[in-house]
């Protein structure tokens, strides 16, 4: 069942994938309430706002100077699964980061993938996105 503003209700399961219900990983992180202590944390995080619908957590968890002005998800389009391929830095106490993954959708009942190596650094001591790294 959507919400009345069009986002998808609340999973009780987390959507990143990690064996917490939502309540208790990610959406702790939407709300402000915990930052993300690594770069692969934060990279599911995002995924989880995508999957959930929340545009703002995800602009606020961009760089600024690769940070869009505003950001409108597509709500017929239904995250479906996150696979990380690998990691490379973005560790408690690195500056830099690397997360390749693969993101499952569906949009109009058919099946999508979205396969990324994003970066990531630290900014005033929280991670955020940065960019996808050429291949």
């Amino acid at each position: 069942m959507a919400r009345r503003d069009n986002r998808p209700s609340e999973p009780t399961g987390c959507p990143c994938g990690q064996p917490l219900p939502y309540a208790d990983c990610c959406r702790r992180l939407h709300r402000g309430e915990a930052d993300a202590p690594t770069a692969e944390t934060l990279m599911r995080s995002r995924y989880a706002a995508f999957a959930v619908g929340d545009p703002d957590y995800l602009l606020r968890s961009w760089h600024r100077s690769t940070r869009p002005r505003g950001l409108r998800l597509d709500p017929a389009q239904r995250w479906t699964g996150l696979e990380v391929v690998g990691t490379d830095r973005g560790g408690l106490f690195d500056s830099t980061g690397t997360v390749e993954f693969r993101a499952h959708y569906r949009d109009g009942g058919r099946p999508g993938t979205v396969a990324e190596r994003s970066r990531f650094v630290r900014e005033d001591g929280r991670w955020v996105y940065l960019d996808a790294a050429s291949s």
